[in-house]
């Protein structure tokens, strides 16, 4: 089924109850706005032990219909982003690139500064640097994964070990993978693809 707006919607999982990205994916909003949703109460969550948050199928289905394209309008602003990298000049270079094309990018040099910024807000993907000090970007991704839920936060890779990072990333649940030195047009697009603005 094609949305208004010429996109077409994903498939419905086999489950009855989707993670927060899959019901934002199955919808066509950002994260942060089906967050937005929740809180208020216009769209009703299940909450597990963890603090996750679980959406029935039936009733985004019940949503659509009540409010057309599911409400894609109303996404306040650009999708945040947070890139998680050490070196500055990368970091900044990234971050102008997807901010020109209107994303909401907040950087952390490091993973300690990556998991403060997940606890203040949490983001609609993270880029994330395999070779960072002290704490790796592997372990960086497990404790996402530990706090936020497998799959919930869509997360790309970037490693100077092309070959061998690509297939690691998938088994430990990124969402993709950027050989180092990568072009930033290869980043922006697998960022589009994997969060719409």
């Amino acid at each position: 089924m094609a949305s208004e707006s010429g996109r077409r919607r994903p498939a419905p999982p086999q489950d009855d109850w989707l993670t927060l990205g899959q019901a934002a994916k199955y919808l066509g909003v950002a994260q942060s706005t089906m967050r937005k949703w929740s809180d208020s109460g216009r769209l009703s969550a299940f909450y597990t032990p963890g603090g996750h948050r679980r959406y029935r199928l039936s009733e985004l289905d019940e949503f659509l219909g009540r409010s057309g394209r599911g409400g894609a309008e109303e996404a306040s602003g650009p999708a945040p982003v947070v890139h998680d990298q050490d070196d500055a000049r990368l970091r900044e270079y990234v971050r102008v690139n997807l901010e020109a094309e209107g994303y909401e990018v907040r950087e952390a040099a490091s993973a300690r500064a990556g998991l403060e910024a997940l606890d203040r807000e949490s983001p609609d993907l993270i880029l994330l640097d395999v070779m960072m000090p002290r704490v790796d970007g592997w372990e960086m991704l497990k404790r996402v994964q530990e706090r936020h839920g497998v799959g919930s936060i869509p997360v790309i890779m970037f490693s100077g070990k092309a070959e061998e990072g690509a297939a690691e990333a998938a088994d430990r649940g990124a969402h993709g993978f950027i050989g180092k030195p990568f072009d930033p047009r290869a980043l922006i697009e697998s960022t589009k693809q994997l969060l719409p603005v």
